[in-house]
């Protein structure tokens, strides 16, 4: 845990940039205290390659006011190394601003999140595709011009006759826009299982290294990511475009 920190902050204070004025933040969809306006519509297609899995994703969220946005998102994963085929629970959940800038004092963003999965691939690996997961979480911060400070802490319940667990997960993040077009993040996640898969012995405790790089086209945005886990001495690369209608 201690080298996971370390390494997590040096990487963070080499990545930080000098601050410039950048767009608007209402576009800016991959910062991670983004919730989009009533009636605008985030689109999210996504790819990802880790532990020999492919997995291709997408999910649609949709503001019904200025503070509350729903949302669905779905996955399908192909395993290289095995039979751990399948599409992924139906995510449908929701974003629920609590208080926005010029509410508090600090100007603290605070949002509630919950959501609920269903269905999904027996074969497949929970937590992501377990038959039905509940989840609930908090995610607060701040936004500058040029950066925006944030974390999340989120309670998972997954209910499988065979593979159920909980776990929470322990996620702050540092994102620098560094010019009007292009952005930074970084962050790590901390994640604490009940206990370990009981089919594979795979451990759920992870721990993540985050870094991100945002290239921003009007509302339009393409993310590239690579992530690293420090259980598994494993790397996780990515692809991202975000659409905003």
């Amino acid at each position: 845990m201690r080298k996971f920190l370390s390494v997590g902050l040096v990487s963070l204070v080499m990545a930080t940039p000098s601050v410039v004025r950048a767009n608007d933040l209402s576009l800016d969809s991959a910062d991670p205290l983004f919730l989009q306006g009533a009636e605008q519509i985030l689109t999210q297609t996504s790819v990802t390659y880790w532990d020999h899995i492919l997995r291709a994703g997408q999910s649609v969220s949709y503001g019904l006011n200025n503070r509350l946005a729903i949302g669905a998102n779905v996955h399908y994963q192909h395993d290289f190394n095995g039979n751990e085929d399948g599409f992924s629970a139906i995510d449908l959940g929701a974003t629920y601003r609590m208080s926005a800038p010029g509410q508090t004092e600090s100007d603290v963003i605070s949002d509630v999140l919950f959501g609920f999965k269903f269905g999904g691939g027996s074969k497949v690996r929970t937590p992501d595709y377990a038959d039905s997961t509940y989840y609930l979480g908090v995610r607060f911060g701040r936004q500058w011009l040029g950066m925006t400070l944030a974390a999340t802490i989120k309670s998972t319940w997954v209910f499988d006759d065979t593979r159920g667990t909980a776990f929470i997960d322990f996620s702050p993040e540092a994102y620098f826009r560094i010019s009007p077009d292009f952005r930074l993040g970084g962050g790590f996640t901390i994640r604490k299982a009940t206990h370990k898969d009981p089919i594979t012995h795979k451990d759920y405790d992870q721990e993540w290294l985050h870094m991100k790089l945002v290239r921003q086209y009007g509302r339009t945005q393409y993310i590239g990511h690579v992530d690293y886990e420090f259980e598994s001495d494993d790397a996780q690369v990515g692809a991202r475009v975000n659409i905003l209608f």
